[in-house]
């Protein structure tokens, strides 16, 4: 069966942020701290989902959606990272879990959707090499509790993105800003991936996925600088997150005057290649590199032209997911599992969203294409359902089918809402 689905993260949507027993998170305490956030927007309340999820479960199954892509909430499960488990919030998910199921909804849960216990960032977050292993008893508590109805998890959400905005750039909650110095926390989010498919796998789950988001990576000319600038950065965003998966080894990262990744151990690699059964890939656009700048690193973001552009300001190439996944299937060959499109989307105002519509349309047809010159995709997950708390940007950005009154929590189905639904009832 194909997997048509939604998808979204605890802390955009749940609010409840010190309900029932929840422990702090990285974001609870990023959103407060002055200037983080535009106009010091927090996910304390977001989309309250965690008191009106039975109303978003409707909305899901009215649209004719068989999967909902959803974040499980670690400090709600786990309020400081390891020890005690919350209850109350791992009820929260299994009555989550059973009305997806009753409605014939296929729950597909990430264990991981970037909001880290504040008490485990206090002992380094994923810069300490403990948390991996903190989190695959993490991942078996909840494969415990659910594993007898959930089938198909994702262990990790966008590691890449996690690692640059969160610990190289300082964007993103924790908020450090260590550049190649983030290093470490690639790998041992990696390295708890492994430790979490084990755990998973020794729950009884079925199927274990994890998310990386991917970008085609376009050189700015052909030079042999903007060449070498382009395989640099695919490096960086590309392979480090997928080559442990699928080869068992590390890319070669001498461009960035790298030649001992000395944070990895001895059986590492073994633990992170544990063998998956399906890869899910969060696109949105591809990325333009040309040679260095002033920065220290060997690339430069190029930007792209000529093509329009969201809300967010991101351009709009539906043919760059169809460029990925076939790369993807050049590169890792028979290594390369069943894909899964876990996210795509885009952020426009209003309700009546044509350009939405017009983005879905072009992306589920490049995923078609690609299907067509063999690529396995199995899956495709937008994002998101709501619209909803978008990180650093706070509520400024609204990626949802369905529109919400943050004032009011209302939910308005928007015109794409109307035109997915009409699209999947007429697939057979």
């Amino acid at each position: 069966m194909f997997l048509w689905g939604t998808a979204t993260a605890s802390y955009q949507i749940e609010g409840a942020a010190h309900e029932d027993g929840k422990g702090p998170s990285i974001w609870d305490t990023f959103s407060h701290e002055p200037g983080r956030t535009r106009d010091g927007h927090t996910g304390d309340v977001a989309c309250d989902h965690y008191h009106r999820w039975p109303e978003d479960v409707a909305l899901i199954k009215e649209a004719g959606l068989n999967a909902y892509r959803f974040s499980i909430s670690w400090p709600r499960v786990q309020p400081s990272g390891r020890g005690a488990v919350n209850q109350a919030g791992l009820d929260f998910y299994d009555r989550l879990v059973d009305a997806l199921c009753e409605k014939g909804i296929v729950p597909t849960p990430t264990l991981f959707h970037w909001d880290l216990p504040q008490a485990l960032e206090d002992e380094g977050g994923w810069l300490n090499r403990d948390i991996s292993a903190y989190f695959a008893d993490y991942a078996a508590i909840v494969a415990d509790r659910l594993s007898d109805r959930v089938t198909t998890w994702i262990t990790l959400n966008e590691p890449f993105i996690h690692m640059v905005f969160g610990y190289a750039l300082g964007i993103h909650a924790p908020g450090k800003a260590l550049f190649l110095d983030a290093l470490p926390a690639a790998h041992h989010q990696l390295l708890g991936h492994g430790l979490a498919v084990q755990a998973l796998r020794g729950g009884g789950a079925e199927r274990v996925l994890i998310t990386n988001n991917c970008t085609p990576v376009w050189p700015a000319s052909g030079s042999a600088e903007d060449l070498a600038a382009a395989e640099a950065y695919d490096t960086l965003h590309n392979r480090l997150f997928n080559d442990p998966l699928f080869f068992g080894t590390y890319p070669d990262f001498s461009a960035y005057g790298i030649t001992d990744l000395d944070f990895v151990r001895t059986g590492d690699l073994e633990t992170i290649a544990q063998p998956l059964d399906g890869l899910g890939i969060n696109y949105y656009n591809p990325t333009r590199i040309a040679g260095p700048g002033s920065d220290g690193l060997p690339f430069t973001d190029a930007g792209i032209t000529g093509h329009p552009t969201t809300a967010f300001g991101w351009p709009v190439v539906p043919d760059g997911l169809r460029e990925l996944l076939v790369t993807f299937k050049a590169r890792y060959g028979t290594a390369l599992p069943p894909v899964y499109i876990t996210e795509n989307g885009c952020s426009y105002e209003g309700v009546d969203d044509q350009e939405r519509i017009a983005f879905l349309d072009g992306h589920i047809a490049a995923v078609r294409q690609a299907q067509a010159e063999g690529v396995d995709v199995r899956g495709y997950f937008v994002w998101s359902l709501l619209d909803n708390f978008e990180w650093a940007e706070g509520y400024h950005q609204r990626f949802g089918l369905v529109h919400v009154d943050f004032d009011t929590q209302e939910r308005t189905p928007k015109a794409s809402y109307h035109w997915l639904r009409e699209f999947l009832a007429n697939q057979g």
